[in-house]
């Protein structure tokens, strides 16, 4: 079944994640590099990496709830729910980190552990998302066999 939101039958959802995967897990790298450092620096770097990971996420989320609203109803598309479901939770908690780091110290421990629990869901959705790409064949189109 080939994505709906899609070009030239390539779905746009998977084009788009890994920006804003690789931005949260730069800036929970940063924000470990800060901590071990106390290099204020690096808690900056955390806040941008995270704001644009956030950015990201709202930007990938569009073509992902279009494949998802029109799926069939079924089993497939309750674990789409459940994925999609996860991932808004996700942007909530960053959403969250940057407001609380706004007003706060540098290499405060809460945000940074906030950060961790995000980035452990973000391995649970990631989890999901190749379940229905991969054993389901979500926004896969089915090769036709050729003859040899």
């Amino acid at each position: 079944m080939i994505a709906t939101a899609s070009i030239a039958k390539h779905p746009l959802h998977p084009m788009l994640i890994p920006l804003p995967i690789g931005m949260w897990i730069f800036s929970l790298v940063c924000d470990v590099v800060a901590l071990a450092t106390d290099a204020v620096i690096w808690s900056s770097m955390a806040y941008y990496a995270m704001a644009g990971g956030v950015i990201g996420a709202l930007i990938a989320a569009l073509p992902g709830l279009v494949d998802l609203v029109t799926m069939n109803a079924s089993f497939v598309r309750r674990l789409g729910i459940w994925h999609g479901g996860i991932n808004v939770l996700i942007v909530a908690m960053f959403a969250i980190n940057l407001l609380w780091r706004r007003g706060g110290e540098s290499g405060a421990a809460g945000p940074v552990i906030l950060s961790i629990v995000a980035v452990l869901l973000l391995a649970v959705s990631g989890w999901l998302g190749g379940e229905l790409v991969y054993v389901h064949g979500v926004a896969v189109e089915p090769a036709e066999r050729q003859k040899l």
